[in-house]
């Protein structure tokens, strides 16, 4: 008879009660547990005369236990059903016993037979038991994301469904653009599978059962393999062959504990889909040696002069009237026409919004948020050519599509002096005799695209070494907003409608299950009130630090005398205005991730921090050569050694090349 693989199970067998098969395909299911003389029956014609006395008496109790019930009218919830599975329970034993009889003197039944049996014939399952078995079922486990969370995870893991790798050669997956040849993909992935295959011959050497799990079966290490190579392939084109082979050369270096973590986010990924959590993790506290008045005191060989920097975007005179007549007419003139920042099309923009409500023409904007990348020349370029220059948004290369982003408007950003004065005019630090010397600051700000250009809309303010807020604000722009920028400034329109005035007191944010939510930020009118709060904290030989310093303090319209800009502290060695990003030199010198929230944008304070730990380190490297050279520090003063007068403040160069004007890969948006 042909394996029936349950298709029947659903339709009631023709022969209802009178079926004499041992193994029916069709279904004898009760449709309900109250009609116990169908069930007898049913059960009838398979007893022997022997067996039916016990199967009615049986019946008649099922019946006169729920006429009872129904006659004393009250439910019974919990007795009847175990009462019930108890006798069914019995049913079942009776019917096995009846079948054994019928095939005497025949061949005995055997135990793949009498499971069949027991699949085709529904039998209630017995009472649950009060004491734990001694045989516990094994189930799957999730891998645990640490291994000081696995006992944490427990209770998680037990409901997660056991792996199940597909079936997959080793062979690379079939892609639109394929960045290398089948062949080359194919010894790649074969070398690939070999460093993985030797680490997981590492784990099962190890015999340690809690990290059994972590031990790969073949499928699952060919699925990871192909995982990593495809993955490597889309999201690295230009560059696969580079990267996969350091991949591998990496893999061949590893220690058992990173496989472990490497095989820990691979199967929660592919097999458990559990997002690790991004636990934000706080700075490490910058240790330099020195104490605070120490620090101070060498920050001030740290100061740079701006003159003679202007044509790299520093500021360092007030805009005279004139200038500013003359910048307003060519606004006036140009009759609201801007160059896109992002897209570079030409638009119009309308401050104060025209009379149908319009601010900006030329619809939506079509762009790559990714600065351009223009790989590295190598020696073999002049035979197989230069690779071309591509945007990491997307890995499109120039000229194949016009942008991989859209946004509502088009936007412009003002970068000369008189027509950043025309809006709003630059001023110097006041001087504020009754304050006295005042400490460093450390600031920085957040920008967005408004009707009047690039304008602040977030000022930070941190004291210097030690890091604490002195100020940090929302600020209302002059001009409609055109875009917030938030990708970048971190401010969305919720701070906003959150915002309490400057002054206010920030309201608890507790909720009544102990959770603590963001307070809201406090908010000033306008870009010259943030200004006029910054004023507060400085004195004109206060040291204000900030990394591109010229963006903060243009946008903020201040013109400040005393400045430690981290661009010059760590110059690009191709000079400006070529700068690296506050990115790469926190993680570069401070070991550091900052800027990780992703499509969440940047935080002011974050930078900030970042900006003084890094004028910090560089503070102890310049006090390991004063010291050499005998100078010690009395108070808060650098004392230069006997019969040296003491030198002015060190000039920080520009590095080499400074005259070039030329863009490159390093160049972010900071």
């Amino acid at each position: 008879m042909f394996t029936p693989l349950g298709l029947f199970k659903a339709i009631p067998c023709p022969q209802g009660s009178n079926c004499t098969l041992l193994t029916c395909i069709f279904s004898h299911q009760d449709t309900s547990l109250g009609h116990s003389e169908s069930t007898t029956a049913k059960q009838t014609p398979r007893s022997t005369a022997g067996r039916d006395g016990p199967l009615r008496e049986v019946s008649e109790a099922k019946r006169r236990k729920i006429a009872v019930d129904n006659d004393s009218g009250t439910e019974q919830t919990k007795s009847p059903s175990s009462s019930i599975s108890k006798e069914k329970g019995r049913e079942q034993s009776n019917h096995d016993e009846t079948s054994r009889d019928r095939v005497s003197g025949e061949q005995t039944p055997s135990r793949e037979i009498r499971n069949l049996q027991s699949i085709t014939r529904n039998v209630s399952p017995p009472p649950a038991r009060t004491q734990p078995s001694t045989e516990t079922k094994k189930v799957p486990k999730a891998v645990p994301s640490t291994s000081s969370e696995s006992s944490k995870n427990a209770s998680n893991q037990a409901k997660l469904p056991p792996r199940q790798a597909p079936k997959e050669s080793l062979n690379p997956r079939m892609l639109s653009k394929a960045p290398a040849p089948h062949s080359v993909r194919s010894s790649i992935l074969t070398k690939l599978h070999a460093a993985m295959s030797a680490l997981n011959e590492k784990m099962k050497q190890l015999k340690d059962n809690s990290k059994s799990a972590l031990v790969l079966s073949a499928d699952e290490l060919i699925i990871m393999a192909l995982d990593e190579e495809e993955k490597v392939a889309r999201d690295n084109p230009k560059v696969y062959s580079n990267v996969i082979k350091l991949r591998i050369v990496k893999l061949q270096k590893m220690a058992t504990e990173d496989w472990e973590k490497e095989v820990i986010a691979h199967l929660n990924a592919r097999y458990y889909k559990i997002e690790p959590k991004q636990i934000p993790q706080k700075p490490e506290k910058l240790i330099t040696g020195l104490t605070a008045k120490e620090e101070i005191a060498i920050a001030a060989r740290l100061v740079t002069d701006l003159k003679g920097k202007e044509e790299f975007g520093y500021v360092t005179k007030v805009p005279s009237q004139e200038e500013i007549e003359s910048a307003k007419k060519g606004i006036e003139a140009a009759q609201g026409w801007e160059k896109c920042d992002r897209c570079g099309g030409r638009f119009q923009v309308f401050p104060g919004r025209r009379e149908d409500g319009t601010l900006a023409t030329g619809g939506r904007c079509t762009y790559h948020p990714g600065k351009l990348i223009r790989p590295p020349k190598r020696p073999t370029d002049h035979i197989t050519g230069r690779s071309d220059a591509y945007f990491p948004c997307c890995n499109e290369t120039v000229g194949t599509s016009a942008g991989c982003t859209k946004a509502e408007h088009h936007v412009f950003k003002i970068s000369e002096a008189k027509r950043l004065a025309a809006v709003l005019q630059f001023e110097e630090t006041p001087a504020q005799p009754g304050k006295g010397p005042q400490k460093p600051v450390s600031f920085d700000c957040e920008m967005a695209y408004t009707t009047l250009g690039m304008e602040l809309i977030r000022l930070t303010a941190l004291s210097w070494p030690e890091g604490e807020t002195l100020l940090d604000v929302l600020v209302k722009p002059m001009g409609e907003v055109l875009d917030l920028n938030s990708k970048f400034s971190g401010i969305w329109p919720e701070h906003y409608a959150k915002a309490v005035p400057y002054g206010t007191p920030v309201p608890d944010t507790t909720s009544e299950d102990g959770k603590v939510e963001t307070p809201p930020m406090q908010v000033v009118d306008s870009p010259a009130a943030a200004r006029a709060l910054l004023f507060q904290l400085l004195q004109p030989d206060t040291p204000l630090i900030g990394h591109a310093i010229d963006n903060d303090l243009n946008v903020c319209r201040i013109i400040h005398p005393t400045v430690i800009d981290t661009v010059l502290l760590y110059p690009h060695p191709r000079g400006l205005p070529v700068r690296f990003s506050l990115k790469h030199l926190a993680k570069t010198y401070l070991d550091r991730d900052i800027q990780t929230a992703g499509d969440k944008g940047h935080d002011s304070k974050e930078d900030a921090k970042a900006t003084g730990d890094l004028v910090r380190v560089k503070a102890a490297e310049k006090w390991k050569v004063l010291k050499r050279q005998g100078w010690t520090i009395e108070g808060d003063k650098l004392v230069p050694p006997a019969g040296q007068a003491a030198n002015p403040p060190d000039a920080v160069g520009l590095g080499p090349g400074a005259g070039q004007k030329r863009k490159s890969a390093e160049e972010t948006e900071d």
